[in-house]
């Protein structure tokens, strides 16, 4: 199995209205690092998992669309708590939708998505594309 991995970074706003987060439950802001993986059984004819610059320019169209934004009044999360988890899993499902009908994405075994809130602390969703 290979794999690539690449990083980007985003910053939003939102709030995690229940109990359970505490102080978080108001508005605040969060800076993400983004680690997207991509696997798959072969490299492809290049010799590659998939080229690292088509890879993330596909991770900064999605993070565009969330970079400096209140999730609060984004219409892709109305009624959702944007938790960690559920941005890693939101991401991996849209890296997933770009580049599912190329030639790589159509290779690919898996994407994860680890979301990291700081050194100490984060989150991965596992995108298992073999099944």
């Amino acid at each position: 199995m290979f794999s690539l991995t690449v990083r980007r970074h985003f910053m939003i706003a939102h709030s995690l209205p229940s109990e359970a987060f505490g102080p978080a439950q108001a508005l605040h802001g969060a800076t993400f690092v983004t680690e997207v993986t991509f696997r798959r059984r072969a490299l492809n004819a290049d010799a590659i998992v998939l080229d690292i610059g088509a890879a993330g320019t596909i991770i900064e169209d999605v993070l565009g669309g969330l970079n400096y934004r209140n999730l609060d009044e984004h219409p892709d999360f109305e009624g959702k708590l944007t938790t960690t988890e559920a941005l890693a899993e939101y991401i991996a499902q849209a890296v997933f939708e770009r580049i599912k009908d190329s030639d790589d994405g159509r290779e690919l075994t898996g994407i994860d998505v680890t979301l990291r809130e700081n050194p100490d602390a984060w989150a991965t969703y596992v995108l298992d594309l073999s099944a």
